[in-house]
């Protein structure tokens, strides 16, 4: 994503929803093609849900920042962003995955994806959280189109500027999936104990996406500091109001109470859960027909 990971991601969900039985290792090339497909695929399908997360979130509210009006905005600097993103993301975390499965005898625990999809995280970052504030900036309209918005950024604050809020997307990001993953198995091995047979491919993205949208819910005010950080633009001469991630959690809670901490709630964890499948179905469809294409040799069996 872009947020993806954008959000979500990531985010994060198709690594979530796979099945985690033993599987057979991915190559770094093939995990990096086929992770920048998923990426894109579901930033661009849901993106106007990601631009009223952000119009719901910010300063202004929602209707003053567009309401349901341009909802396309910035998906040009969404598309762009969302493969190298996602690409990052998926290499990091395959490669970690199977580092982290080297340590304990070959074995796998949630434990294991959950770091590794971590690791993950904070890699893709380094492109995602520039896309986001390329995006978010254009979704409430501040800017016309991508190359005001970039040039703007750049002028206002140099290359640094296009990192505002880094800190927060990984400490989002991060508790996101250690509580996701131990969701996922538990609801995994329950489907599978009802079923009374181990669950399949697409029950297993079931269970990744509401535990997505579980871990998301209990991220959003994390979700909402981050979008405030990276929107802020003080008049010349004024202080910024939002300066870390604590802080601006703090001033959330006390300017707007509770509601202020998890606006965008409803878009985020419906981006997430549908965002899911999408990005399960377009991961795993993608590494198939790449096998298929014999440029990475016979695909090992689990």
């Amino acid at each position: 994503s872009s947020d993806l990971f954008h959000q979500a991601v990531v985010k994060t969900l198709a690594a979530c929803s796979r099945p985690q039985e033993i599987m057979p290792e991915v190559p770094f090339s093939l995990a990096l093609i086929a992770g920048g497909i998923a990426g894109t695929t579901v930033d661009v399908a849901l993106h106007p849900l990601d631009t009223f997360r952000t119009r719901l979130q910010s300063k202004e509210g929602f209707f003053k920042s567009g309401g349901f009006k341009g909802a396309y905005k910035g998906i040009g600097s969404a598309a762009l962003g969302s493969a190298p993103g996602a690409a990052l993301f998926f290499s990091t975390y395959e490669t970690a995955k199977t580092v982290l499965k080297g340590f304990s005898g070959e074995k796998e625990h949630w434990t294991q994806h959950a770091a590794a999809s971590s690791c993950g995280e904070v890699m893709a970052c380094l492109v995602r959280v520039p896309t986001a504030v390329v995006t978010q900036n254009q979704q409430v309209g501040r800017y016309a189109n991508m190359m005001e918005a970039v040039s703007s950024t750049l002028k206002a604050g140099g290359l640094g500027a296009f990192y505002v809020g880094y800190g927060t997307t990984v400490m989002r990001e991060i508790p996101f999936s250690f509580i996701q993953f131990p969701i996922y198995e538990q609801f995994k091995k329950s489907l599978s104990g009802y079923l009374g047979r181990e669950t399949g491919a697409v029950e297993g993205a079931a269970c990744g996406s509401v535990a997505g949208a579980i871990a998301g819910g209990l991220t959003c005010p994390l979700d909402c500091a981050k979008t405030r950080i990276m929107l802020e633009k003080p008049a010349e001469g004024e202080a910024k109001r939002y300066t870390g991630t604590v802080q601006t959690l703090k001033l959330l809670a006390t300017e707007e109470g509770v509601p202020g901490l998890f606006r965008g709630l409803s878009a985020r964890v419906t981006w997430i859960t549908i965002g899911g499948f999408i990005f399960f179905g377009a991961y795993e469809g993608t590494q198939a027909g790449l096998w298929k294409t014999g440029g990475w040799g016979v695909r090992p069996t689990a």
